[in-house]
């Protein structure tokens, strides 16, 4: 099992480390210039929706991104099975996709995130849903995404 980091760099990029040690945590949390970092284990399809989706949120830099959407296969057809793990209505909505939380009643009273791909409905949502970027302790998607949640 392959284990990496990735992180959020204050100026967009989205930047890998091997984990070869156990020490980048320390390194992320303490840096000025990591805005939020996430474990990524590859042979879990969850991570990599993760970060990708929570990063794109935080403004991430959109080419690489589509690089990494590309490489790991996170495409609008796999899409579907991230929205399910976590309760989430994924659909298309007239020529966008839409994704919503499960207490969804309509537009005036609930969150919804819209994009021409399931990647960009997602972190639109999750915009919706006031997500802040955390080094520590801070909400994911998966929290955010819960029936209930706020």
């Amino acid at each position: 099992m392959s284990k990496h980091y990735y992180y959020l760099h204050t100026n967009g990029d989205l930047i890998h480390k091997r984990d070869l040690d156990g020490g980048q945590v320390a390194d992320f949390r303490d840096s000025d210039f990591v805005r939020m970092f996430w474990r990524l284990d590859t042979t879990q399809r969850y991570d990599a929706w993760r970060v990708l989706v929570e990063a794109k949120a935080l403004g991430g830099n959109e080419d690489r991104i589509n690089e990494l959407a590309a490489k790991w296969n996170c495409n609008d057809h796999d899409a579907h099975h991230f929205a399910d793990c976590l309760g989430l209505d994924l659909f298309m909505d007239g020529n966008a996709w839409c994704c919503t939380r499960q207490d969804f009643v309509d537009l005036q009273h609930s969150p919804a995130g819209f994009g021409s791909t399931c990647l960009e409905a997602f972190s639109d949502l999750l915009r919706e849903l006031d997500f802040r970027p955390s080094k520590t302790w801070g909400h994911t998607i998966k929290d955010l995404c819960q029936v209930g949640a706020a």
